[in-house]
């Protein structure tokens, strides 16, 4: 997380804090304010909120460009900028996705039923790329979900570039903070920022971000003609979580690498999935193209499903629900879902929030052992 940000020549951290602030000037206040209007007095810029945005949608928008290395978009959800996207292809395109991936955008896609979907396993790369040959569309995840399957970022934007196909990247996992796609050669980046960018479990959020103009100017159409608008208080609470990402990114990742170790080593645990662990697949290739292996983790316990739901409701300091990226640690029996059928049925995903690393393993120890 401290490499410098080629667009600014600051380090990513700095430009979370400094990035969409209002002008330095005597008397004006140090953020950008919360702006609540639908419309405006004849003679601004933007007459119409949902056409033109507010000052707290640019301010977002502004800081979220300058890490990704694009121009931004906020929208009313992870789900509204994945819509957007997906409104930009024709009837009858082609689209490859990830067999382990984010089961709203597999279901946004699938019912449909305007596309033909192929899905991958994207850590083969010359399968995915052979799968992607005369497809329109080529939508990554990496790390995946709930998986932490690592892709290898940098050669599949090439390849598919090379046939062009265009290339997303839903960065959510990551953040910009630990790899940015557009510098690979991805043309669109996608976040839910109700994870790690907002952090506290408290908005939905989405965004997009691009580095070509006619994306950009074509995803912003389909933001106002289908009305995917944030609300202002959601954005405002948006840019504040992006302000302390980096404090919370690094208490939660530290604390997810030494658990990762330490149920590694745990005889009811069967497996781990965390790209920081030396064992794991994915972890030379994260490794080389990400700054930090992030703080979600999966683990697999002896005992079957029945056990991992037991386990849920053992513990105590961490909260059994769905979602992730907040302060507070989350776990969730992922294979429970629907479009989940290739997810072990044991498997948990962690997702690790700001609280002490000692009080999350003696709370899943606890659980582990009051369960076993």
């Amino acid at each position: 997380m401290s490499k410098e940000h080629s667009a600014g020549r600051l380090h990513a951290e700095t430009v979370c804090v400094s990035a969409g602030r209002t002008e330095k000037r005597a008397n004006e206040p140090l953020n950008v304010p919360l702006v609540m209007a639908s419309n405006f007095r004849a003679g601004h810029t933007g007459e119409y909120a949902r056409d033109d945005g507010t000052e707290t949608w640019t301010a977002l928008e502004a800081a979220v460009g300058a890490l990704e290395g694009g121009s931004a978009l906020a929208f009313a959800s992870g789900m509204g900028a994945t819509a957007a996207v997906a409104d930009l292809l024709p009837a009858g395109a082609r689209i490859v996705v990830p067999n382990d991936s984010y089961i709203a955008m597999r279901a946004l896609f699938e019912e449909a039923g305007r596309w033909e979907i192929r899905t991958v396993d994207i850590t083969d790369t010359e399968a995915t790329l052979a799968a992607a040959q005369g497809a329109d569309l080529l939508w990554l995840e990496s790390p995946t979900n709930p998986l932490l399957d690592v892709a290898d970022l940098p050669a599949l934007c090439k390849g598919a570039r090379a046939a062009g196909v265009r290339v997303v990247v839903d960065n959510t996992f990551a953040t910009p903070l630990l790899q940015r796609p557009i510098e690979m050669g991805a043309d669109i980046v996608v976040h839910s920022a109700t994870k790690f960018i907002g952090g506290h479990s408290d908005l939905l959020l989405g965004l997009t971000v691009t580095a070509d103009p006619d994306l950009y100017k074509r995803l912003r159409r389909r933001r106002e003609l289908a009305g995917a608008t944030p609300g202002g208080l959601e954005v405002f609470l948006a840019l504040r979580g992006l302000r302390t990402m980096p404090v919370r990114l690094r208490q939660g990742e530290r604390t997810a690498a030494a658990l990762a170790q330490r149920l590694h080593e745990h005889a009811e645990v069967s497996r781990v999935r965390y790209p920081g662990l030396p064992n794991d697949p994915g972890h030379q290739r994260a490794a080389a193209q990400m700054d930090g292996f992030g703080a979600v983790l999966s683990f697999e316990v002896r005992g079957g499903s029945q056990r991992a739901d037991a386990i849920c409701e053992a513990v105590r300091v961490i909260t059994s629900a769905t979602s992730l990226g907040g302060v507070e640690s989350t776990i969730e029996r992922r294979a429970k879902l629907p479009r989940q059928e290739h997810v072990p049925g044991s498997l948990l995903r962690f997702s690790v929030g700001c609280e002490h690393l000692e009080d999350l393993w003696s709370d899943l120890a606890s659980a582990l052992a009051a369960t076993s």
